[in-house]
């Protein structure tokens, strides 16, 4: 089976060898995401709500070169630095899933880099004619 490796180039990626996502017949599984630009720098900083659109966004953008979309999406995963931040960070999830409803597991962890306040990954499964 066909292994497409997509990747966002970022530090990290380049350092540890992973993808940032990869799809293997109609799955697609992204890794991981924080709000890291591709130069390797924190995007909004001490902003949970600002951090959770800018990784969705970057989701949403990783999932359309693996031919997917949000809409392929049945499963997120969230780790959540402080949870002070659970509900502003649901509202985004919301925001972007309202008509998708996939699985979710929010939880309470601790991203390596501590200017990131979260973490997302998510699976897809793309429906094939």
């Amino acid at each position: 089976m066909v292994r497409q490796l997509i990747s966002s180039n970022t530090p990290g990626e380049q350092a540890a060898k992973f993808s940032r996502a990869v799809r293997v017949g109609n799955l697609v599984f992204v890794s991981g995401t924080t709000a890291m630009d591709p130069a390797g720098h924190a995007q909004h900083g001490g902003d949970a709500t600002a951090q959770a659109r800018y990784i969705l966004t970057k989701i949403e953008a990783v999932l359309g070169e693996a031919g997917a979309s949000l809409a392929d999406v049945v499963r997120t995963r969230i780790f959540v630095r402080h949870l002070e931040d659970v509900d502003a960070v649901a509202r985004v999830h919301g925001l972007f899933f309202a008509d998708v409803r996939p699985a979710n597991t929010m939880l309470r962890g601790e991203p390596v880099d501590t200017d990131m306040l979260l973490e997302i990954e998510v699976d897809a499964l793309v429906e094939t004619d």
